[in-house]
């Protein structure tokens, strides 16, 4: 262990040995054929592999199989398909000196430093797991080697302090080399060559580990490929979604990690870099992945079962006694948690001192930017306590995990974070009319989900979230699962987590930009991003008549330094033919020296420290700029015009098919009135003249009083059920019907209905039912609910096939209520009469001429008074209709 120690020391030492003669020589000048090569740039890259990739993929291919090909196939697909989008962010970096992805994002937007801000704490809370997850990766192989040292479990070693002195050294390390200069678009040369000497160790390192273990421990490559066959991970059985999920996952933050935005965007030289990068990174990321699947293989089968496969790389060659190899794999894995922690907080300090530190010392310096004293000291001194406080914040979420879990998982939380920054990062450089409200409303509502989701759960249960929220939902809202969103249950919680959190970030980022309006400055900045390669050259128009030029060389001084800002000056007062003099605050000049600011403390932070000293004008006259954006801005009121002569045409639309419908009901209102005359006028005819006969006429026998009685009967009966139906729909439609509660069996109700209706009907059917199904409880009016059975059942005895008629009843438990089914093998009701067939007065077919058209309109309002529904099933033979009840009122039965 304690030569372990010592390696890492010096190991350290040499990165500190190379990182001053880089910084030293790229201050000098000299050794820019190494500093800016882009097999030093395509290196940096490597960043992206941190000890996720180097322990963690081993672990992931172990428990899942080919999975852990996502995370090396995102990159390569975005740097090999997307490098037209790579460029256009380069070329934004370096015409706008852009220092994050908050900076860019801020500036895109109108340089909204609450954006800037926004995105600047939402970066800091997403990478903070992936900071933990390199400090775990580092402990865990510390302990592992302590175990086997000792020869006991790694279970029984702590090395939490082992911990807390890495993440002292890394601060420490990032602090010396990280803000050794404040303009941070100047490269950090030292940094950047000791992430290139650490990729280079990291791949050496782990094909050492592989080219052992498929010919010292596997036997060779055929027998390492038979073993691989034979084992589990052969089969390429993937979860789809999650497959596309954690791919889309891997290429959204190869784009939108803080680090990789650093090393790609800001640190990039030249854009030519990206030609050699786009073949030669995938090659790198394909070495590094070269030996995971027989590493895993071998490692499952030769070391004791309950191993830690994330630690294969270095319990393999320590099983074999091959301490030297273990002690580079180890350095590997060392290299990869290292330069990750420090490039990932050397670009989150820069955000946190651009846009969190340097406004509120705006707000407290409101007497201007040019008072004397220098700024110099308060954004390094910021920058500094940034690093130290981003690492701690990883130090803390590795202690209140715990330390555990596979590392894979760690990481997609981060990945999933720093996602959310996508819309609004590649919506802002593709689409002009995307506005801030859009983007800072996509990023809360996404960040927000994200966190309640994906971030809370990662504690575990009764952590920071309940037991009973992840059981129940958050305030006891059954839709508001932490794991089951809007009651959507099945997912894995990596894809649920992302398809909900990115599904509202877009829908938010979309909508209120269309809804929304651009500021000027918004329209003008979004014009130069979208049309970069047209724009990178063109001025900003200042208002420079206000702007004293000494003011402006003091400000640069205290951002600058003394001898970078008369150099700055100098050069610009050669160039408008001065000598001797401060140049001219031309607009030109001013757009310039914005820049060269912007490159210290963030766009947004220069834009407003010039503008208190040209008067707090974001653009040089309003007027004009309203000439200049006059065609656009009719173009859009054209296009909102022609938005609304869409809609208007859509609801005129909509009134044309209401009226047809009116005018339909008015017919069957007319038809209905004239029959209902007649239904009256006939019994009433029958009555009124049997009734005379019985009165009248002399000598009738016993027999015909009889008959002319049981005729008055009938008709009597036949009139009170019309007028019963007439009043029960009116005092239904009303709302004067009091329900009468009861307890009842759902399918003795059904018994009962359908004896009822088979009594009435000379006509017997074949019913079909499964009892089993029927055993609920049902709550509710049995009696209404009755006679929507009979009305229903009715109705099937009617249209059912002339031979061999048939009636299925099926009830099912759907979507958290309970169906009943009535299917017939009738002919089934044409489309054009569906629309109006539970409305008053409705009749089908010659089958229902001697009704009034009213039984499936009570149907309808009942089912409503009930709290249910009720409506037509389309079948490809037969009539169908279904009766739906809420769980209130039907308990399953126990």
């Amino acid at each position: 262990m304690n030569l372990l120690i010592a390696v890492c020391l010096a190991y350290v030492a040499i990165l500190f040995f190379v990182a001053f003669i880089a910084e030293r020589a790229g201050t000098q000048g000299r050794g820019d054929w190494l500093l800016r090569s882009p097999l030093v740039y395509t290196l940096s890259l490597s960043i992206y592999c941190t000890a996720w990739t180097f322990y963690g993929a081993v672990g992931n291919a172990a428990r899942s199989g080919l999975e852990y090909v996502t995370i090396y196939l995102g990159p390569s697909l975005v740097i090999l398909g997307w490098w037209w989008i790579l460029r256009r962010l380069v070329r934004i970096g370096r015409s706008h000196k852009v220092t994050s992805i908050a900076d860019l994002i801020s500036s895109r937007f109108g340089k909204s430093n609450t954006l800037a801000i926004v995105v600047t704490i939402m970066a800091v809370i997403t990478v903070t797991p992936y900071i933990a997850l390199q400090l775990q990766s580092v402990t865990l192989s510390l302990s592992f080697f302590a175990a086997a040292e000792q020869g006991v479990d790694v279970s029984t070693i702590d090395a939490k302090d082992a911990a807390f002195w890495i993440a002292v050294g890394l601060a420490v390390f990032t602090v010396l080399f990280g803000t050794r200069n404040l303009n941070v678009n100047e490269r950090h040369h030292g940094v950047v060559i000791a992430v290139a000497v650490e990729a280079v160790v990291k791949l050496l390192a782990l094909l050492a580990v592989g080219v052992f273990v498929v010919w010292g421990l596997a036997g060779g490559i055929s027998e390492t490929l038979a073993r691989i066959d034979a084992s589990d991970l052969g089969s390429w059985q993937t979860d789809s979604s999650r497959w596309a999920t954690l791919t889309f996952l891997s290429a959204a933050a190869f784009l939108c990690l803080p680090r990789m935005f650093q090393v790609m965007i800001v640190e990039n030289d030249d854009e030519r870099h990206l030609q050699i990068a786009s073949w030669a990174f995938p090659l790198y990321l394909m070495l590094m992945s070269l030996f995971v699947v027989p590493i895993a293989v071998i490692g499952l089968d030769m070391l004791p079962e309950g191993s830690n496969p994330d630690l294969f790389v270095l319990s393999l060659p320590l099983s074999e006694g091959r301490e030297g190899l273990a002690m580079l794999s180890f350095l590997g894995g060392f290299s990869s948690a290292t330069s990750m922690v420090i490039v990932a907080t050397l670009a989150l300090s820069t955000m946190v001192s651009n846009h969190l530190v340097m406004p509120i010392f705006l707000y407290r310096h409101r007497g201007g930017a040019s008072q004397s004293g220098d700024v110099r000291e308060t954004v390094i001194l910021s920058r500094r306590l940034s690093i130290m406080g981003i690492i701690s914040l990883g130090y803390i979420y590795y202690k209140l995990s715990g330390g555990s879990g596979a590392l894979t998982a760690i990481g997609l939380i981060s990945f999933a974070g720093v996602a959310q920054f996508l819309p609004a990062m590649i919506g802002g450089i593709l689409w002009r009319g995307a506005t801030r409200y859009g983007a800072l409303s996509g990023l809360l509502i996404g960040f927000s989900l994200w966190v309640f989701t994906m971030l809370l759960p990662s504690f575990g249960p009764d952590a920071v979230l309940s037991a009973e929220t992840f059981e129940f939902g958050l305030l006891g809202l059954g839709l508001l699962r932490p794991q089951a969103l809007f009651g959507i249950e099945g997912l894995d919680p990596m894809v649920h987590a992302v398809f909900w959190s990115l599904l509202f970030n877009l829908s938010a980022f979309v909508a209120v930009s269309l809804f929304t309006f651009p500021n000027p400055m918004e329209r003008l900045q979004g014009a130069q991003f979208v049309n970069v390669f047209e724009h990178s050259g063109q001025a900003r128009g200042w208002n420079a008549s206000v702007a004293e030029s000494e003011d402006l060389m003091i400000m640069a001084q205290r951002i600058l330094g003394a001898q970078e800002a008369r150099q700055l000056f100098a050069a610009q007062a050669r160039a408008q033919g001065l000598t001797g003099s401060l140049p001219e605050p031309t607009p030109d000049f001013l757009q310039r020296l914005e820049r060269e600011l912007a490159g210290s403390v963030g766009a947004a932070t220069a834009h407003a420290m010039i503008s208190q000293i040209v008067g707090g004008t974001s653009v040089s006259v309003h007027d004009l700029m309203a000439v200049a954006d006059e065609s656009a801005q009719m173009l859009e009121y054209s296009s909102r015009l022609e938005a609304k002569s869409r809609e208007l045409s859509q609801t005129a639309a909509q009134l044309r098919e209401a009226n047809t419908k009116l005018v339909q009901l008015s017919a069957q209102k007319d038809e209905f009135l004239s029959q209902i005359s007649h239904e009256l006028r006939t019994p009433m005819t029958s009555i009124r003249s049997f009734s005379e006969i019985l009165r009248d006429a002399k000598g009738i026998g016993p027999i015909e009083k009889a008959k002319y009685a049981n005729i008055i009967h009938v008709e009597a009966i036949r009139l009170t059920r019309l007028l019963n139906d007439l009043l029960d729909l009116s005092v239904l439609e009303n709302g004067q019907v009091t329900l009468n509660r009861q307890t009842g069996s759902l399918s003795d109700l059904l018994d009962r209905a359908l004896a009822t209706a088979q009594a009435s009907s000379s006509r017997r059917i074949k019913i079909n039912r499964r009892r089993i199904d029927e055993t609920i409880t049902l709550d509710t009016d049995l009696d209404r609910l009755s006679q929507v059975f009979i009305n229903l059942i009715t109705n099937a005895q009617k249209y059912c096939a002339a031979q061999h008629p048939e009636l299925t009843i099926e009830v099912n438990d759907r979507d958290g209520a309970i169906t009943i089914d009535f299917v017939d093998n009738g002919s089934g009701i044409p489309k054009q009469a569906r629309e109006l067939l539970f409305e008053k007065f409705s009749r089908i077919g010659a089958q229902d001429s001697n009704g009034a058209g009213l039984g499936l309109a009570i149907c309808r309002e009942i089912m409503s008074r009930l709290g249910g529904d009720i409506s037509y099933l389309a079948k490809a033979n037969g009539t169908g209709f279904r009766v739906v009840l809420p769980h209130a009122q039907a308990v399953a039965a126990q």
